[in-house]
C-alpha cells in the first residue's frame, strides 16, 4: 500500500452537498474544521474544497455539477464520519452553541472512548471522540 509523505493524510472522506457553502460554514464554525482551499465554479458552486481537522481532512463539493464522481454519488445516502478530538466536551459545547443537531451527547464508551454524535446541515452523521487506534506501520 502506498504511503504519504509530509504528514499528508492518506484517506479523505469526500462529501457532496446541495449547498456546499452552508456545509463548509457549519464544518468550520461549529465543528472547528480549518478551510484549506475552496474552488468555485462561475455559477458559485463549490467545485472542490478541502477542510482539515487535526491531521486529517475531508473534501467537499456541490451536488449536481456533473462529472463521473457526481454521477457515481447521485443516489448515495448520508455518510458517517468519525473525527478524533482531544476535548470532546468543549467540541460538543461549540457545536451546540452553533445550533447543531446533537444525536448523542458526550458519552463514555465501554471501549475507552468518549464521544458524541451530531448531524450536519444535510443529514450526514459526524461522530467526534477520543478513539484513535494505532495503525501499524
Amino acid at each position: 500500500m502506498a504511503g504519504t509523505s509530509g504528514g499528508r493524510p492518506s484517506i479523505y472522506p469526500t462529501l457532496l452537498y446541495a449547498d456546499a457553502k452552508a456545509a463548509i460554514r457549519q464544518l468550520t464554525e461549529a465543528f472547528g474544521f480549518t478551510e484549506l482551499s475552496v474552488y468555485e465554479g462561475e455559477d458559485g458552486s463549490v467545485l472542490h474544497a478541502e477542510l482539515a481537522q487535526g491531521n486529517g481532512a475531508v473534501m467537499v463539493g456541490t451536488k449536481g455539477r456533473g462529472g463521473q464522481f457526481d454521477a457515481a454519488m447521485k443516489d448515495a445516502g448520508i455518510t458517517g464520519v468519525y473525527v478524533v478530538v482531544d476535548d470532546v466536551d468543549g467540541h460538543h459545547r461549540r457545536a451546540v452553541d452553533h445550533g447543531v443537531e446533537v444525536l448523542m451527547p458526550p458519552t463514555d464508551q465501554d471501549y475507552g472512548s468518549r464521544d458524541y454524535m451530531a448531524r450536519d446541515v444535510e443529514g450526514n452523521v459526524w461522530s467526534f471522540g477520543t478513539y484513535a487506534p494505532e495503525i501499524p506501520g
